[in-house]
């Protein structure tokens, strides 16, 4: 079956097969996570940012920079654990499914927040 341009590939139930991947592997890290016995200073930005990921993954189409930011995010929190290094690296390629780093390795800024109208 030929796609048009823009056109993702949805599993039988309709949903993108990328963010079935991401979800599954959000789901591996935190049941490694909450399994894992040691404490760790950045534990509560982990489960904060997967709970993210797995939150902007079940909207449908999230956005790449923000699933970026989650990722580094995370990485940076569990990196020094080795036993969740495995989990880390299936949130990672689920992550890449979504698009390609961008040319320079540099995650390109978000969108500037309004600020508060005249007369507001």
């Amino acid at each position: 079956m030929l796609r048009g341009v823009g056109q993702r590939r949805v599993t039988a139930d309709g949903v993108d097969p990328r963010v079935a991947e991401l979800r599954a592997a959000v789901s591996r890290l935190r049941r490694e996570l909450a399994g894992h016995r040691r404490e760790f200073a950045d534990r509560g930005i982990a489960e904060d940012e997967l709970a993210a990921l797995d939150a902007m993954a079940a909207g449908g189409a999230p956005e790449v920079w923000r699933l970026r930011r989650s990722l580094l995010l995370i990485a940076g929190a569990v990196g020094s654990v080795s036993a969740l290094a495995d989990g880390l690296a299936a949130v990672r390629g689920a992550v890449e499914l979504f698009g390609p780093p961008p040319a320079g390795g540099r995650t390109p800024e978000p969108p500037p927040v309004p600020g508060p109208r005249a007369g507001a």
